[in-house]
């Protein structure tokens, strides 16, 4: 029997979503070469996340790796050889894409060379202190964290590891990468930090890069993703994406549910809806079974290079409004937007801006423009 899917509150099979999408393309058949190169790529990337090293050279606050002790939590393997094979055994089992995020992996390069040397495509997590170099790098993804925005930036995440603090971490970054078309800055939004998202993303556009928005969970708090006035952020947020459209590939639907953690079929984002996780990690048993789709086969490693980690972040489902995981959320979840040619071109629009994201995407900004 057919897996059944949504569409609303009322069920479809897939067979019946099939014929929907049919139908659909039928009506508005200028979508269909999208929609297939869409869902090529997406059956072409498969993906996997790694711990690369427990050390940092920094310690941002509300950051989940320390936060949630995922810096002790297993011995770091450093046996590049070793690590190579690790990347090569990915391969073999079909992963061609790793992010690589930790800890700080501009400090540990010869670890990224491995995994560079084993697949296609590679995405670092940086925090910005120390340049990625180009030559051997030509081709991976940079993502640059920023906390905030401003002067908010340096209160949250230039703090040494002895907890001295210095400033100018995020026009530190700018510098190593002005013009970089690998680099992505990942702004997660605070909302004390309003004030400061516009003239934060006006750097970036100056700066000739490009920014997607995230969610700034304060880690270790009571209420990590409490917002106080969350009509006021994401009216600011939608504001400046429209005032650099260019700049900011995050789509309006996407920064909604971002903000919110609402989609327009009814759910909330959360544990029993989040497709980031590692799927053959038996706590997850019932949620791969309870038929919201998951990212076929995503696993995420620790920095021993082999405990199986819970998900691709901190695994405080509660705390969690990931922007990469909503993201992702909303890409597998086509079958939700087929009640009409319009919410389908709209799922087209949010997906293209996903992998609009990544250096190494045919659709990457950078491509697109071309």
């Amino acid at each position: 029997m057919a897996t059944p899917v949504t569409i609303g509150k009322r069920p479809l099979t897939r067979r019946e979503a099939k014929e929907r999408t049919a139908a659909l393309l039928a009506e508005r058949p200028d979508l269909a070469d999208r929609l297939h190169r869409l869902r090529r790529l997406g059956r072409t990337v498969r993906s996997c996340e790694v711990h690369l090293t427990n050390t940092c050279n920094i310690r941002c606050k509300g950051c989940w790796y320390f936060e949630g002790g995922f810096d002790t939590a297993v011995k770091e393997l450093s046996d590049v050889d070793k690590i190579k094979a690790f990347a090569r055994k990915l391969r073999d089992d079909g992963v061609n894409q790793a992010t690589l995020i930790g800890g700080e992996p501009t400090l540990v390069l010869r670890r990224v060379e491995a995994f560079v040397e084993e697949l296609p495509y590679i995405t670092i997590s940086t925090n910005g202190l120390r340049p990625m170099p180009m030559q051997g790098f030509e081709h991976i993804a940079v993502a640059v964290s920023i906390f905030g925005g401003g002067p908010l930036d340096d209160d949250l995440r230039a703090i040494r590891v002895n907890g001295s603090k210095f400033t100018g971490l995020f026009d530190t970054a700018l510098s190593h990468y002005r013009d970089d078309p690998r680099v992505l800055f990942i702004f997660a939004l605070s909302e004390a930090g309003l004030p400061y998202l516009e003239p934060t993303v006006r750097k970036i556009a100056d700066n000739g890069n490009i920014v997607t928005f995230n969610f700034y969970s304060e880690h270790g708090s009571d209420h990590p993703i409490q917002i106080e006035n969350e009509r006021r952020v994401l009216e600011e947020a939608l504001r400046v994406k429209e005032l650099y459209p260019q700049t900011v590939v995050s789509h309006p639907y996407f920064i909604r549910t971002l903000i919110t953690g609402t989609s327009h079929w009814g759910a909330r984002f959360g544990y029993d809806v989040c497709p980031s996780l590692s799927v053959d990690h038996p706590a997850h048993e019932e949620r791969v079974a309870n038929g919201n789709p998951v990212i076929p086969g995503f696993a995420a490693w620790g920095a021993d290079y082999e405990s199986l980690q819970f998900c691709c972040t901190s695994g405080d489902c509660g705390g969690c409004r990931d922007s990469q995981a909503v993201y992702s959320w909303l890409v597998v979840s086509a079958h939700r937007f087929l009640d009409s040619a319009e919410r389908l071109e709209e799922w087209l629009d949010i997906t293209e801006s996903y992998w609009r994201q990544w250096h190494w995407s045919p659709f990457h900004a950078a491509k697109a423009a071309a």
